[in-house]
């Protein structure tokens, strides 16, 4: 293709016609305009006249100027102009196209699918066969024409998962360009896959120079939170924010707390100490790096985090005066932070079914009892048992306890005594197979007394802390699913001054709080099948699922995504666990690209076609020429040139206000009111089309469409019922608009003002959202409000009504206060109220949720659970017709009152 600077012409050879210009030129200036005719009887008058008006005998300059141009055109536009054409050869062979299209990708996918486009294109104006592959949805390589290739371009998606980098390409055809655009990360398999691709032609790899973020999943270390991310490439310091998302009381999702992750200037990898209270620990549900949209900024929690329950079960009876000697004392007082208690007995704890048993100090289990915790242990509970005087007592020697670790002798072992030899003994440094590896032990830590194991084969393996002699302090089994920890001293301080340091609470921690690790292993997992609730796409965002088959416990124990592990929370029998793509040994590396390889970026200049605009732009000259020769020659008189400007002159669009009152007056329509935020927009009109749907169905009123509303500029006074979410960042309406405002709800208007927070401020200023609200009503008539009264013609307008609930249960709601004189009336339920509409409603139910439909008819957001979250959501509807009934009937059932007066007065 030849290029003139940014321009380029397919057929070059066509812009020789230029050259004839200057001949042209010549032409034209030497044929004369024609003449001007006019006729005249009286020629004898003319003689002697002389005609100061001379009539040129050449073409004006610019209309020659325009001619030469319109020629120009039309030359340049047949000559195949193309802006920004593609530098370079062009192929003529097959084309491949190969996609990554992973998490990484997932942020500029757009730009990736035109860039995607733009490629086919090219390769259909050359005509050349493509093929286009993603490589995180591996399939054979076909070569079709550009046509067929670019129907399937709406349909590429992005993966949350690793790319396949050994796909089976078959025999690639020689003579074959690949143009490969990758999300710029190093993965094994890539330089083959390059240098297979090499082999076969020239390789144009396309990717973004900016920087890759992911979240490694949270650890929990005695109570503490700690998250790390990774980087790639590796620059200047950065710092992103990573935040604690998850429900309120309420169940309103929030940041539950924030953190800076600090990036010093060539650092791939930092971390960040984040400290939450266990009460907001246990309500996180997923970690995001702030301002990050893909999948690997999004770190998913299970029961890891969760607050666990705890049963602490004693060998002795409480007595109130004796709590430092208490064998439960020192474990209540390192527990209660971080996890729910449960006292009792055995037999009353087990059915609650806690995470963790300890028994302090308990001899011996009924038969029933003894049955009913190997059960829960085996089906993956954790027991920690401590020692004392009447387990070491209660000891057979050479009895073997499925609900001991180990085989202990009778008696016990005392140490530093006035009837011992030695000095009480310390803990020996943990083992790094050890759960205490990494705790620091006191100095002035001693133990006087022990229960002893009786040397087995197995003992080794079974100790997990030891005394400086070498004899066991805590040992462990393995029993089914779960495990059996001992503690071979007391939970007090009798024999040791254990319970006494920080130590004890952080080898709890580790045993209790933490409970099962964040990463199972695939024994512990085999022959389970886990079904996924919560999925994540390639951009982060979550949607429930129950339609995707269960996934063996060993596949999800690898911890991998894929096509067959989507990454997102799997439930099992008893807990849940987070498939993150991000693992707690991710590492970023940019991609390393073989010799020979083109690497390009992914923007680029679009390449536009001008022929079409330089060819009208030839007709538009020929058309003003073809009126300019016209009016030079006289044939073209004043007004039918000024009939000509007329119809040249654009004709402006209608206007907005006059299609709005088109779609809104030709039937009855409910109106919501734009915020702004496309989430809570997109669930306005979602609800009030079901609401519309249900009211279409049940009554016989039959809206339209609901319709998008912009208080500062749309009229309001076409629709009967506004909805109007409040959100926390809502701006306040100008004066006109509050002007606006008042004059619909003086004109019989409804708006139902929708705080969406459960009403958790108690209308106002509790919340956000009812601040905002506050701020809003300033400007607004609104008249006095009450709390609906329970004889309100809200409750009995269609359905009999006693609450209002939306996806938040309440019926706390707000109208127009009752007259000062209304009475209840002899004989009616309910009193004599005015015959308005109340103008507002406020509340705080999240009522568009609740009415929120899909493109199928189906809920839009679930409520509550089961049945009688589908029993809240017909309520819900039940409401929302009431409201509509309400609006456009007014408060006919009040009117009932009335009745014994007409019936009167007509004599009956």
């Amino acid at each position: 293709m030849f290029a003139l600077g940014p321009v380029g012409f397919a057929a070059p050879w066509l812009l020789v016609g230029l050259v004839a210009l200057p001949i042209l030129w010549l032409i034209l200036r030497a044929v004369p305009p024609a003449p001007i005719r006019r006729r005249f009887p009286g020629v004898a008058l003319l003689l002697g006249l002389t005609d100061d008006a001379a009539q040129t005998d050449r073409t004006p300059w610019w209309l020659l100027l325009l001619r030469c141009l319109a020629v120009g055109a039309v030359i340049a536009g047949f000559a195949g102009p193309v802006l920004n054409p593609e530098a370079g050869e062009r192929g003529t062979g097959p084309l491949l196209i190969l996609a990554d299209g992973t998490w990484a990708d997932a942020r500029d996918w757009e730009a990736r699918v035109d860039r995607i486009a733009a490629l086919v294109d090219q390769a259909g104006r050359d005509g050349r066969p493509v093929a286009v592959r993603v490589l995180t949805a591996p399939a054979p390589v076909e070569f079709v024409n550009a046509e067929t290739a670019a129907l399937a371009l709406p349909a590429l998606r992005p993966n949350p998962w690793e790319p396949v980098l050994a796909p089976d390409l078959g025999a690639l055809p020689g003579g074959m360009e690949t143009v490969w655009l990758s999300d710029g990360l190093d993965r094994p398999g890539r330089a083959d896959l390059a240098d297979a691709l090499l082999a076969a032609g020239p390789l144009t790899v396309v990717q973004a120079p900016r920087p890759t973020f992911a979240l490694r999943p949270a650890r929990l270390v005695d109570g503490v939170l700690t998250l790390s991310a990774v980087r790639s490439p590796t620059g200047p310091a950065q710092t992103v924010t990573v935040n604690a998302m998850g429900p309120d009381p309420a169940g309103v999702e929030r940041v539950l707390g924030t953190a800076p992750l600090a990036f010093q200037p060539g650092d791939a990898l930092t971390e960040v100490v984040l400290d939450l209270p266990a009460e907001l620990r246990a309500r996180v549900a997923r970690f995001e790096l702030a301002g990050q949209r893909s999948a690997a900024a999004i770190s998913l929690t299970d029961d890891a985090l969760k607050r666990r329950e705890i049963a602490l079960v004693s060998g002795a009876a409480e007595a109130e005066t004796l709590d430092l000697l208490s064998p439960l004392h020192y474990l209540r007082q390192a527990l209660r932070v971080d996890a729910t208690l449960i006292e009792g007995a055995l037999a009353d704890a087990l059915p609650s079914n806690p995470d963790v048993v300890i028994l302090a100090d308990v001899p011996r289990l009924t038969e029933s009892e003894s049955g009913a915790l190997t059960d829960w242990v085996e089906a993956g509970g954790i027991l920690v048992r401590f020692a004392g005087p009447r387990l070491a007592g209660a000891v057979e020697p050479g009895a073997v306890d499925p609900l001991l670790p180990v085989r202990l002798r009778a008696g016990g072992r005392s140490v530093g005594g006035a009837m011992s030899w030695g000095e009480p003994k310390s803990l020996a440094p943990f083992a790094d197979t050890s759960p205490f590896f990494g705790l620091t032990i006191p100095d002035d830590l001693g133990v006087t007394a022990q229960v002893m194991a009786e040397p087995d084969p197995a003992l080794a393996d079974r100790v997990i802390a030891q005394l400086t002699d070498g004899t066991p302090l805590v040992t462990r089994a393995v029993l089914g699913q779960g495990q059996v920890v001992l503690f071979h001293v007391t939970a007090n301080a009798e024999w040791s001054n254990l319970p006494l340091s920080g130590l004890f609470v952080q080898m709890l921690g580790r045993l209790s709080v933490a409970g099962r690790p964040t990463g199972a292993l695939e024994g512990d997992l085999a022959g389970t099948t886990w079904v996924p609730e919560v999925v994540m796409d390639a951009w982060g965002g979550l949607e429930e699922t129950d339609t995707l088959p269960g996934v063996a416990g060993e596949r999800i124990a690898t911890g991998l995504p894929g096509a067959d592990l989507p990454p997102g929370l799997y439930a099992g029998a008893d807990r849940r666990l987070a498939v993150n793509v991000a693992g707690a040994g991710t590492v970023l590396a940019p991609a390393a690209w073989p010799a020979g390889t083109v690497v390009t970026g992914l923007t680029q200049a679009v390449a536009r076609d001008l022929a079409g605009w330089l060819l009208s732009l030839a007709v538009l000259a020929l058309a003003i020429d073809v009126l300019a020769s016209l009016f030079l020659s006289g044939r073209l008189g004043p007004r039918l040139a000024a009939v000509l400007a007329l119809f040249m002159v654009p004709v402006p669009d209608a206007r907005a206000d006059d299609t709005l009152a088109l779609a809104a007056t030709g039937e009855v329509v409910l109106a919501y009111v734009v915020t702004g935020d496309a989430r809570v927009d997109d669930v306005s009109r979602a609800g009030l089309l079901g609401l519309s749907r249900t009211l279409f169905q049940r009554t016989a009123i039959e809206p339209g469409d609901p319709i998008a509303i912009d208080i500062e500029r749309d009229e309001l006074t076409f629709f009967p019922f506004i909805y109007w979410p409040v959100t926390a960042d809502a701006a306040a309406p100008s004066a006109e608009a509050a002007a606006r405002l008042n004059r619909y709800l003086q004109s019989g208007g409804m708006i139902l003002f929708d705080t969406r927070d459960a009403d958790l401020g108690g209308f106002g200023d509790g919340t956000p959202e009812g601040r905002r609200l506050q701020a809003i009503a300033l400007g607004l008539d609104i008249p006095a409000l009450e709390p609906v009264p329970q004889d309100h013609v809200l409750t009995r307008t269609f359905y009999l009504l006693q609450d209002f609930p939306g996806r938040f249960a309440g019926r706390e709601i707000w109208v127009e206060a009752a007259p000062p004189g209304a009475e209840l009336a002899e004989g009616m339920p309910f009193r004599n109220l005015n015959d308005g509409v109340t103008p507002v409603v406020i509340g705080g139910n999240d009522w568009a949720a609740a009415w929120a439909v899909d493109d199928y008819g189906g809920p839009l957001v679930p409520i509550g659970r089961g049945q009688a979250g589908e029993q809240q959501r017909e309520i819900a509807y039940r409401f929302g017709i009431n409201l509509i009934m309400h609006v456009l009937t007014g408060n006919y059932k009040s009117d009932q009152v009335h009745v014994p007066a007409l019936l009167e007065r007509l004599g009956q």
